[in-house]
């Protein structure tokens, strides 16, 4: 089976604050119109703003789009993620 393309890096691009586009994602793990918390290869990234949009997800690639006002970037230590087990996905398709 191949792997992820991108995997083992991660870029992030952003235009403006206005739209982006991010590489190296593994999972979403939540999201709404005010915040983007994604598990990705350098760590889980909580992106904070106004009207955000996730116009495009592929996670066999990696890849991300997104559109919105983007007010914070931080970056976390994903371990108590990844031990908790199950995805937001996994979890909404039960």
């Amino acid at each position: 089976m191949d792997e992820k393309a991108g995997a083992g890096s991660h870029r992030l691009l952003f235009h403006e604050r206005q739209t982006g586009s991010l590489t190296g994602v593994r999972d979403v793990v939540s999201f709404d119109e005010n915040q983007v918390v994604l598990d990705t290869e350098a760590g889980l990234l909580t992106i904070k703003g106004k009207d955000l949009h996730v116009s495009r997800l592929t996670l066999e690639k990696g890849e991300l789009d997104m559109e919105g006002t983007v007010d914070s970037l931080v970056y976390s230590s994903n371990d108590s993620y990844r031990k908790s087990g199950e995805s937001l996905f996994a979890r909404l398709f039960k």
